[in-house]
């Protein structure tokens, strides 16, 4: 019960922290006003986190992708090709989007705080290995061609990754393309591409 408290106020004290923080900036808003928005005392804010940098850093490792990724390879995969590198991209840049705010923050404070800036690295860095082994097991399964299975985990993250942030910067070169479809488009090019 109490770690379930510990978890609510965490959560509610960095969900303040994305919320001011997206609209004023990182220097723009004091552990004060986050904890006043969040509805706690400034004390109870540096309990759960020792500072503004480390409240950023656990809200970016809570609500990035890493964990429900590594969830959904665990559990959900199904060996089709197809089926499972949809659900990828579909769980991708819907995390993505949720977390956007986030996003433009440590977009625009990683330069200023290098130590964020690297454990920024960490969920591609993650999710490029478990699609690593996701097209070895395929390749010894039979289920696709032999290929270099980090190059095509790179390729299939880089993709995903460059719409993700054309998405949340609002680039118009997406406009007339939904997300649902670039999603299959991208699917079936690799699909094609992999299956023998």
């Amino acid at each position: 019960m109490n770690e379930h408290k510990k978890t609510n106020t965490s959560d509610k004290i960095m969900l303040a922290a994305i919320d001011l923080m997206a609209e004023r900036g990182y220097n723009g808003v004091t552990t004060q006003e986050i904890a006043d928005k969040a509805g706690f005392s400034e004390k109870t804010l540096f309990r759960h986190f020792q500072s503004k940098q480390t409240l950023l850093e656990s809200a970016f490792t809570r609500y990035h992708y890493g964990e429900e990724m590594k969830d959904l390879f665990a559990e959900k995969i199904t060996w089709d090709l197809y089926t499972d590198l949809l659900m990828i991209c579909r769980s991708y840049h819907r995390i993505m989007y949720e977390n956007r705010k986030l996003i433009q923050i440590i977009i625009k404070v990683g330069s200023n705080l290098p130590e964020l800036r690297e454990n920024t690295h960490d969920h591609p860095r993650q999710l490029k290995v478990l699609l690593t082994e996701y097209f070895e097991e395929m390749y010894n399964k039979g289920k696709i061609i032999q290929t270099d299975p980090e190059r095509k985990a790179v390729a299939f993250l880089y993709m995903n990754y460059g719409a993700a942030m054309g998405r949340i910067h609002n680039d118009p070169i997406l406009d007339n393309i939904s997300n649902e479809a670039f999603n299959e488009e991208i699917v079936s090019i690799f699909t094609r591409t992999l299956t023998p």
